[in-house]
């Protein structure tokens, strides 16, 4: 009798709506639902209005916002300088535990493996490795076995360690909803929590939508040894977006909107008869071939024998015939 989905925003919006769907049709058609997310997309809010009925949307803090009680730095560095810089400030901090965020499953593995060949112990977790695989990774991180966990999004949802001292972001997510989901992982349950991101020239798009959704500008650090030859430019915060508010959904199922399903077939679509272009399929009178008279024929034309001429002597007008122009031509000089 109760339905609940956890990072809801993430079930619905990666297309596993049929899915869901799918075991709706199992469950009892009274019952509760409940969706859990930090972050709620306009379209994944339609989407999530369409599986249930007259929803109560509640709020704990206000939407997409960070937590205040975590330390957010920015530090600008050169792509190509990244993975030397992250692991000068890991040694710097003397951090015990760091969550380390990257984009692509290629990305988490390249970084773990420099990250270990520079004497930090790091695993990588994301959706190409097993199960099992993930949860050794997780377990020996949270026993202090291995210093830096390297996580795509997709493989950090639903990760809850508690008390994580600092989350990375190595690169900047695509989503600035992400972002907030990214950073989340740290300063739980009212503890004190940082976030780095380290942002290159070409990452400035996804800075600024970072910082429009959070409503603040990331403070900027510099590193020692690791100064920009790209600088990023200086960004400026706008205001945020209008929330625009979700129409409700259609349902579209006869039954459940109480009209009696169609039994017999219909002789009209969308409104439109089976007539094209309004013309009856039906001859009228002021068809010539009604007249006796072929319009694609003239005196000219020579008649095939056996075929009589005359159409009134047929029950119906004859089809009309595909002329050759030139033996149309050729038949007229002659």
């Amino acid at each position: 009798e109760i339905l609940v989905l956890d990072e809801a925003d993430r079930m619905l919006d990666m297309g596993f709506i049929h899915d869901i769907k799918r075991i709706l049709k199992l469950l009892p058609a009274q019952r509760q639902s409940l969706l859990f997310s930090a972050t709620f997309a306009d379209n994944v809010m339609s989407l999530a209005e369409s599986i249930t009925r007259n929803p109560i949307k509640l709020a704990v803090t206000p939407a997409n916002t960070t937590v205040e009680k975590i330390e957010q730095q920015l530090v600008a560095v050169d792509k190509s300088k990244k993975i030397p810089a992250l692991t000068s400030l890991i040694k710097q901090q003397k951090w015990q535990q760091v969550l380390v965020f990257s984009r692509t499953k290629h990305g988490a593995n390249r970084i773990a493996a420099k990250l270990e060949s520079a004497g930090l112990p790091s695993a990588a977790i994301h959706g190409n490795k097993s199960q099992g695989a993930r949860t050794a990774a997780l377990k020996a991180f949270k026993d202090g076995s291995i210093k830096v966990l390297v996580a795509t999004d997709i493989a950090a949802r639903g990760i809850d360690i508690s008390e994580l001292p600092v989350v990375i972001n190595l690169d900047l997510p695509n989503t600035a909803a992400d972002y907030v989901h990214r950073i989340g992982r740290t300063g739980r349950a009212g503890a004190a929590g940082q976030a780095w991101s380290l942002v290159s020239a070409d990452e400035l798009d996804q800075l600024k939508d970072i910082e429009r959704l959070i409503q603040q500008l990331i403070p900027r650090v510099t590193l020692d040894g690791f100064q920009p030859n790209q600088p990023l430019a200086e960004s400026k915060l706008l205001p945020p977006k209008k929330i625009k508010k979700p129409k409700k959904a259609k349902n579209t199922s006869s039954e459940a909107a109480g009209k009696p399903q169609r039994t017999g077939k219909s002789l009209q679509r969308d409104g439109k008869s089976h007539q094209r272009d309004g013309k009856s399929h039906k001859p009228n009178n002021n068809n010539p071939q009604r007249n006796g008279k072929n319009p694609q024929r003239n005196d000219n034309t020579p008649q095939r024998s056996g075929k009589a001429a005359d159409s009134n002597s047929q029950s119906r007008p004859p089809r009309r015939r595909r002329v050759n122009p030139q033996a149309k031509r050729k038949a007229v000089e002659a």
